[in-house]
């Protein structure tokens, strides 16, 4: 049992190092031995052609060097390009959404405002402050309803 264990850690530490081949044969003991080199005379068998990592497969490109059409790197750039596109859609729906609450809530305030009786004032160009009269209130109020019926629905 201990020969096998120490068989198989030899065969993982030499399959591990950067030799060309592992070879396997039988020793005259009847025990299995693995190495880099079998000796003279002994039938080995090779047990890997090359231990180094291999590269990982090519993608499968054209001759300008782009991704062939239906391969599974382009099929996942293709994937990837709608998935952020539709983020996008969302993010600008929810955008809108949140900018056309706040244009409601804004609307209402207005119309609290001009609603509550109290007296209305405006800046003027030139700086001066002045009130509005009922004329103006009246017409400032339709269009904050306006505004509250185009936002808040």
């Amino acid at each position: 049992m201990k020969t096998a264990i120490v068989g198989f850690f030899l065969a993982l530490g030499v399959a591990a190092t950067a030799s060309a081949q592992v070879y396997c044969w039988n020793t005259k003991d009847g025990k299995r031995q693995c190495g880099d080199t079998p000796p003279p005379g002994v039938k080995a068998s090779t047990i890997s052609g090359s231990s180094a990592p291999s590269a990982p497969p090519a993608a499968a490109t054209d001759s300008k060097g782009a991704a062939k059409k239906g391969s599974p790197e382009e099929e996942f750039r293709k994937r990837r390009i709608e998935a952020q596109k539709t983020r996008e859609k969302e993010q600008q729906a929810q955008d809108q959404a949140k900018a056309k609450q706040e244009n409601c809530d804004s609307a209402r305030a207005a119309l609290r405002t001009l609603e509550s009786g109290q007296r209305i004032a405006r800046t003027g160009t030139d700086g001066e402050r002045y009130y509005l009269d009922e004329g103006q209130i009246a017409q400032e109020t339709e269009r904050a309803r306006q505004a509250v019926q185009k936002n808040c629905n």
